[in-house]
C-alpha cells in the first residue's frame, strides 16, 4: 500500500492534470466573450496549494497563514502583517485598535472624529459610525480622485482624533501632506490600502506610512485568497491590541494549536481574576474571531509568487487604455497618478465631462450592452445612500466639510473598467474601441 505522502504527491498530480481539463485558456470572440472588470488570476499552483492545506485537515490558521503572513510582511517592508477574513474585517480591526483603554488621551472615543472622504468604499467609514465616532467627509480632487488636502485644516477640530482614507483605485493620496498633517497634530493614521497593493509613493510601498494599513484579498483585487484581507502594522503595542481584538480579545498571543508561548501560563495575576488563571481564557479587550482559514491562506501563498507580475500587468494595461483615450480629453476626463507616486492599479477611473453630448449613463448602458462590464466609484458619495438616512434625518452622526462637489461630480459622472492580469491586449481594444465609436458616433 502507498504511504500518505505518496499518495498526497499522486493527488497533487492529478490536481495539477485536473486544472488543465477543467480551466483551459479561453479565446476572445469580440462582441460574444464577456470583458470582465476584474476577477482571478491563477493556475494549477492555487489549486495545488489548496488541495494540499486540505489533505492536512488543519482548517483554522496553521502552516499556510504562518507563511502567509511573513511574505507580506517582508514584500512590504513592515514589522507585522495579521491576516483578517476580509478587507472589511481589517477596516474594523485597524480601527478598534485605535479604540484601546491602554492607549490613554490618544485612544478614540465614541464622538470623537475622524477625517475621511464620501467618495470610496463603505466599510472605510462604517467602523467608526457603527463605534459611535463622527467622520468627517472632506472634498477629493479630480483626476487623482484621492483626498483634498487643502481642506484637511478646515475639518480639523478639537475632537479630531485619527485620519482614515483609501488609496483611490490603487493611487496613492498624497501621503507626504497628511502624514505631516498627522504628526502636526498628534493623529493617528489608518492607509486603507485595500486596492493599491504594490503601489509606491515616494518610493515606498503604501501601506508602511500609516499606524495601520488594511489589504483586501477578494477575487477582483491585485492578489486573492477568495474572502480574506490583512492588517499591516510596525508599533508592537498596536500589533498587540490588533492581535487581541481579532483572536477574541484574548490576552494570550498563542498561535491557533499552541499552548503556553510565554512561559508562564498558570503564572499569571489579574487583580479580578483567581491567581494563576489560565492565560488562554484572559480576555484583554472586547474582540472578535476573523482569522483567516488555513485553506485561503494557501491560495495567497501560491499568488505571492505571482504578484510582480500581477502589478506590472495592471500597470500596463492601465497605461495602454490610457494612451488609446488620449484623443477623448474635450470629452473624457482620464485618471493622473499622484506626483511622487507609481500606483499598482486597481481600475482605470473615466469621467465624462459637463460640455459631453453623452451622460455617463449612456455611455455606460453602450459598453454593457456590448459585454464590457463597469462599475462605480464604489458610493460615488457614501453620504446619499439609504444607510445615512436615519443620520441625516437626525443631523448628527457625521459632519460635512464644503459642498463636496468634486464628490458629487463623481457619483453622476465617473465609472471604471478593468486592468486586471486577465485582459490581454484583445480585450483592452475592444473596450477602448468600443468607447471611441460610441464618442465618435455621439460627435456626428
Amino acid at each position: 500500500m502507498a504511504n500518505a505522502e505518496q499518495l498526497r504527491k499522486e493527488i497533487l498530480e492529478k490536481t495539477r492534470e485536473y486544472y488543465k481539463v477543467a480551466f483551459p485558456e479561453k479565446t476572445f470572440s469580440p462582441g460574444e466573450t464577456y470583458v470582465n472588470y476584474g476577477g482571478r488570476f491563477f493556475d494549477h499552483e492555487e489549486l495545488e496549494y489548496l488541495v494540499d492545506s486540505s489533505l492536512d485537515f488543519w482548517l483554522t490558521a496553521g502552516r499556510y497563514c504562518e507563511s502567509l503572513e511573513e511574505q507580506l510582511q517582508k514584500f512590504l517592508k513592515t514589522k507585522a502583517c495579521l491576516l483578517t477574513t476580509s478587507g472589511s474585517s481589517a477596516n474594523l480591526l485597524a480601527f478598534m485598535t485605535l479604540t484601546a483603554e491602554s492607549l490613554g488621551e490618544r485612544r478614540v472615543k465614541p464622538g470623537d472624529e475622524v477625517i475621511t472622504v464620501a467618495a470610496g468604499f463603505p466599510t472605510t467609514v462604517s467602523p467608526s459610525i457603527q463605534y459611535g465616532a463622527v467622520p468627517v467627509f472632506v472634498d477629493v480632487e479630480i483626476p487623482s480622485y484621492n483626498i483634498d488636502i487643502s481642506q484637511l485644516e478646515a475639518a480639523l477640530s478639537e475632537k479630531t482624533k485619527a485620519v482614515m482614507v483609501a488609496h483611490t483605485l490603487g493611487n496613492p493620496f498624497n501621503l507626504k501632506e497628511v502624514h505631516a498633517f498627522c504628526k502636526k497634530h498628534k493623529l493617528w493614521l489608518i492607509e486603507d490600502n485595500c486596492d493599491a497593493l504594490g503601489s509606491t509613493y515616494d518610493g515606498k510601498y503604501t501601506g508602511t506610512y500609516g499606524d495601520l494599513a488594511t489589504c483586501s484579498f477578494y477575487p477582483a483585487h491585485h492578489m486573492t485568497t477568495g474572502e480574506g484581507g490583512a492588517v499591516f502594522v510596525n508599533n508592537p503595542y498596536l500589533k498587540k491590541i490588533t492581535l487581541s481584538l481579532r483572536d477574541w480579545g484574548r490576552d494570550c498571543w498563542c498561535p491557533s494549536g499552541k499552548d503556553n508561548t510565554c512561559g508562564k501560563r498558570f503564572e499569571w495575576d489579574f487583580s479580578q481574576l483567581p491567581k494563576g488563571y489560565d492565560h488562554k481564557y484572559v480576555y484583554s479587550h472586547f474582540g472578535y474571531n476573523l482569522k483567516m482559514t488555513e485553506m485561503q491562506a494557501a491560495v495567497g501563498c501560491a499568488q505571492m509568487k505571482k504578484l510582480p507580475t500581477i502589478i506590472e500587468r495592471r500597470k500596463q494595461n492601465h497605461k495602454f487604455i490610457k494612451e488609446q483615450l488620449l484623443n477623448y480629453q474635450d470629452v473624457l476626463t482620464l485618471p493622473e497618478a499622484e506626483p511622487l507616486s507609481d500606483p499598482s492599479w486597481f481600475g482605470f477611473l473615466i469621467t465624462v465631462k459637463d460640455n459631453a453630448s453623452f451622460s455617463k449613463a449612456d455611455i455606460v448602458k453602450h459598453l454593457e450592452r456590448n459585454l464590457i462590464q463597469t462599475r462605480n466609484l464604489f458610493a460615488g458619495n457614501l453620504i446619499k445612500h439609504p444607510c445615512f438616512d436615519g443620520l441625516r434625518n437626525r443631523g448628527e452622526g457625521y459632519r460635512v466639510v464644503g459642498d463636496l462637489k468634486n464628490t458629487d461630480s463623481i457619483m453622476n459622472n465617473t465609472f471604471w473598467i478593468g486592468v486586471y492580469p486577465g485582459l490581454d491586449e484583445s480585450r483592452l481594444k475592444y473596450m477602448t474601441d468600443k468607447i471611441s465609436e460610441y464618442i465618435e458616433n455621439e460627435s456626428q
